[in-house]
């Protein structure tokens, strides 16, 4: 059963009463309070979007205690923060053990097949709305090495974002600029935090990553296992941009349509299921990987 995602952008206060997390809004212009609940052990994941928001500290205690992400968005409405269960296993330190352990030819094994799969997913957008059709990116995931030692990641990239970015203001992916930049960093945090959700609850360490490495970033792993992910996110801002609307995060339609990528439909095996769910298995999947139980990790695969 995936769990529930709970966004809070209006004045809320939040608190804990019989394992029910209690919501107390106002009703419209009356001014009345209105109490909704919801079971702690239903809710994955809570999203914090406003400065009205007060929630008690056993609020954020019990939400770690069943396993949920805790995120606070900053006044541009990006996700600034985020808090995880600091115990997500019961097998944790042998799982740590086993992380810190995988050698480095292994590492960059996992890292090519982590790269190759994230180009077939651009690809995949990139047909999905017409864009290209010379089968050239799928020609490059081909030509992935162990540890992309050719950078063929890097030249997708450039290929990729040519391309997608045409009809937009901004002719360049970076963190701050033109729209979309925005909206597809505020999809990707969100995506970051299902991924660091997912590494926790499998017993890893969400800093210890394969490719990422910098020792100022505390989620190296995350940032690599939802490589092939980003395309999902990419497809979600490409459909509001077709619809016509205004691309700003100050509209809650337009963060509303992106958060629904938590529970977007995505193919990974043989079966089809919600994004967060899907990346469980992609978590699980990559500690078989570091417990030699498997050499490969499972990563979506975007149909249309």
């Amino acid at each position: 059963m995936i769990k529930q995602t709970l966004y809070f952008g209006n004045p809320t206060r939040l608190y804990i009463r019989n394992s029910q997390l209690c919501m107390v809004v106002n009703e419209g212009k009356t001014d009345e309070e209105k109490i909704i609940t919801r079971p702690i052990e239903d809710i994955g994941m809570v999203i914090i979007d406003s400065a009205q928001i007060s929630l008690t500290s056993s609020v954020a205690s019990m939400l770690m205690e069943n396993g949920a992400a805790l995120i606070v968005c900053d006044k541009r409405h990006l996700p600034s923060g985020l808090m995880l269960n600091i115990e997500g296993h019961t097998l944790q330190s042998e799982r740590i053990r086993d992380q810190i352990s995988v050698s480095l030819p292994l590492k960059k094994q996992l890292w090519a097949q982590t790269v190759s799969a994230k180009i077939i997913n651009q690809s995949k957008v990139l047909e999905r709305f017409e864009l290209d059709k010379s089968g050239y990116l799928e020609k490059l995931a081909s030509k992935v090495k162990s540890g992309d030692s050719s950078n063929i990641e890097a030249r997708a990239a450039s290929y990729y974002w040519k391309l997608l970015l045409e009809s937009f203001p901004a002719k360049t992916r970076r963190r701050d600029g033109d729209s979309p930049n925005e909206l597809l960093n505020y999809g990707y945090t969100v995506v970051r935090a299902i991924a660091a959700r997912a590494i926790s609850s499998v017993g890893l360490h969400p800093s210890i990553g394969l490719f990422h490495k910098n020792k100022y970033n505390a989620y190296c792993l995350a940032d690599d296992i939802m490589e092939p992910y980003r395309p999902y996110v990419d497809i979600i801002v490409m459909e509001l941009n077709k619809s016509g609307k205004s691309l700003t995060l100050e509209s809650k339609e337009i963060r509303k349509a992106i958060l629904e990528i938590i529970t977007s439909d995505v193919r990974i095996g043989e079966q089809t299921r919600p994004l967060a769910l899907a990346m469980n298995e992609t978590a699980s999947s990559l500690y078989k990987c570091f417990s030699k139980i498997s050499k490969t990790i499972s990563y979506p695969q975007i149909e249309f």
